[in-house]
């Protein structure tokens, strides 16, 4: 049996963090049980595998282009263990496209991961892994096999697709816990959410590696911050956006106190701006230093917070800084074209 192979297209979301985010790091979880409780939205990471019966060579192609003869030669640390990992040596383009930029905190490097497991071991064996076992397949390319310092909620929340909380448990399991929401409240959700790009771009693996130093002394925090989850639930699934929001301040302000490298003093002039001119709360999304603002305002409020802080961003000269409007979606990775079919 021959597997004849055809190009593979695959997305994967990113993702808005609300609560928890930290809990999900190693260093924590295997002290005391993390949780995270995330959403997927309309922005994706797109992976193209193009196989090359007549070209030998491996050629990847993101913000450069990479032309080699074998897997070890690539500078793309993900695509390089990954081709290792699986045995491909050869006769393979890999492309990769995404929504946005990267190091926004909205998790594209690990949707990058999901998408290229997931569609690499098609690639390879016609293997269809389900999301667990895609979410998986990306957590050990990057904790594993690369031992990057980060943590295990956006490789989840990429894969699954959703609201969810996760629950990251010593034994290095996760519990998955579905969040059946409503179309009235998720839209009104929506209709009270908004979301900047700072225009700073930061590496969240340098920040989480100062950060998870000091977990030891700061399991208080850390604690404090997966009691969070349940009631972020309580409110989500009332409908209640101001309890929302005060949540979410109160983890920013906690998230703050966790590392002097997750905020600045841009960074707060920002979001005191968001306050002040009429939203109930936020955080900055993803590991901090930069990256995207999240408020939870009132839509009567919406024009009056853009306004004051793109005046605050032009005044820092922030020259990227823009608004992302978002939805949120229930998919998460997916396979869009796979043309693969047995040869007898």
């Amino acid at each position: 049996m021959i597997i004849n192979k055809i190009m593979i297209v695959v997305r994967a979301p990113l993702r808005i963090s609300f609560v928890g985010g930290g809990t999900d790091l190693p260093d924590f979880y295997h002290k005391h049980q993390g949780a995270v409780l995330s959403v997927t939205i309309d922005k994706y990471v797109y992976l193209v595998i193009n196989p090359t019966p007549m070209i030998s060579g491996i050629s990847a192609r993101y913000s450069i282009t990479e032309t080699v003869d074998h897997p070890n030669k690539l500078q793309h640390t993900r695509i390089r263990a990954a081709l290792n990992e699986l045995g491909i040596k050869s006769h393979i383009e890999i492309g990769s496209f995404a929504s946005i930029l990267s190091q926004t905190g909205l998790g594209s490097s690990a949707s990058f991961s999901v998408a290229l497991m997931k569609g690499l071991n098609l690639h390879k064996n016609n293997k269809k892994l389900s999301p667990k076992e895609t979410a998986e397949a990306a957590c050990h390319l990057e904790l594993g096999l690369l031992s990057e310092p980060i943590g295990k909620q956006d490789q989840y929340a990429s894969a699954i697709g959703g609201f969810n909380i996760f629950e990251f448990n010593p034994d290095e399991s996760v519990n998955i816990k579905p969040i059946f929401l409503g179309f009235e409240v998720s839209s009104k959700l929506e209709d009270h959410l908004l979301l900047f790009f700072t225009g700073i771009t930061r590496s969240a693996s340098a920040v989480l590696d100062k950060q998870r130093i000091n977990i030891d002394k700061k399991l208080k925090e850390y604690k404090e911050m997966t009691t969070m989850v349940p009631f972020f639930e309580k409110e989500l699934l009332a409908g209640n956006i101001k309890g929302m929001a005060k949540i979410l301040h109160k983890g920013w302000l906690l998230k703050k106190s966790l590392s002097k490298d997750i905020s600045n003093n841009v960074i707060d002039k920002l979001y005191e701006s968001g306050l002040k001119s009429g939203a109930w709360g936020g955080k900055i999304l993803g590991a901090g230093g930069g990256g995207c603002l999240l408020f939870l305002a009132p839509p009567k409020n919406h024009k009056v917070i853009r306004a004051k802080i793109l005046q605050k961003a032009k005044k820092n000269k922030l020259k990227d800084f823009q608004e992302i409007p978002v939805k949120f979606v229930q998919s998460g990775v997916e396979v869009l074209f796979n043309d693969n079919h047995t040869v007898l």
